[in-house]
């Protein structure tokens, strides 16, 4: 009885075991080097302390990277749920919805690296005495408008950034909240109808509140996006006139300056951040289940 007890106990182990070996090969490992390895100097072979956190929280260059970090938070965040709410709301309303909802969707579908590379050459800047090769200055230039040298110029090349940003993950927050808003039920909008509310009442009081849930998931997700953003960095700018973000910074301080201690605390934070974030939508997750 014994035996069959304890094969019975072990039975579910035996099939989890190739995924938590994966896990701890893959993901407990790593991690935990990391944080290891964060304590550590650029060679990893002296303990330093919290020395590597010390100049993350303090070292200009890094307050910069944080302050960008920030602005994609709110901006990235804020712009591109904005977006998605409005465009399903109004595509709902469309004889041609399927058509409209694909044509935003599309740039989902391009590769972030692809993503960069388009928006960089639309950003491209001629001084004004040259005909204009990129679309945007192009554009300002037929309204009476001087060029603007996008990627460059440090007032706004952040908002550039999180522009592209928002243009490739505008489909993806248009497609789940239509997604939500098809399950409200018609009789509920109809009602509102009958007992005289505008439009605009309908939007605010009836379906902004039955799509709460689904706005929120959308917007942690974002959040985690834009706080490892990295491709569009990277291929626009490299991190240079100060839009670096964790991500590329991580990538910098180990591959181009060669110091692991601080590329591993800058991983670290970054994993910090996201985490809360992660647990917040699987326990939405399980609170709706």
């Amino acid at each position: 009885m014994k035996k069959r007890a304890l094969r019975i106990a072990a039975s579910p182990w035996l099939y989890l075991a190739p995924a938590l070996t994966l896990l701890s090969v893959f993901l407990l490992y790593p991690v935990t080097n990391t944080i290891y390895l964060s304590f550590f100097d650029r060679s990893s072979t002296t303990f330093v302390g919290i020395d590597n956190y010390v100049y993350l929280a303090s070292h200009p260059e890094t307050i910069i990277v944080l302050r960008n970090n920030l602005m994609w938070l709110v901006l990235f965040t804020g712009t591109t749920v904005t977006l998605g709410l409005l465009l399903a709301v109004l595509t709902n309303q469309v004889r041609y919805e399927a058509a409209a909802k694909a044509i935003v969707f599309v740039p989902m579908a391009v590769s972030f690296t692809a993503a960069a590379v388009i928006w960089r050459f639309m950003y491209i800047y001629q001084p004004v005495e040259f005909a204009q090769t990129g679309v945007v200055n192009a554009l300002l230039g037929l309204v009476g408008l001087d060029p603007v040298a996008w990627i460059t110029n440090k007032s706004v090349n952040n908002l550039a950034l999180i522009a592209s940003g928002v243009w490739m993950w505008t489909g993806f927050a248009l497609v789940v909240i239509s997604a939500g808003l098809k399950g409200i039920p018609t009789e509920v909008i109809e009602a509102a109808r009958v007992d005289g509310a505008s439009e605009t009442q309908i939007f605010w009081y009836v379906l902004l509140p039955m799509l709460r849930s689904v706005v929120l998931v959308v917007a942690v997700t974002l959040v985690i996006n834009s706080l490892k953003v990295f491709d569009l960095v990277y291929v626009m700018t490299f991190g240079n006139y100060d839009t670096d973000v964790l991500a590329n910074r991580m990538f910098k301080e180990m591959f181009t300056f060669g110091n692991f201690g601080r590329a591993s605390a800058v991983a670290v934070v970054l994993l910090l951040a996201i985490v809360p974030l992660m647990l917040l939508n699987i326990r939405r997750f399980r609170r709706e289940q």
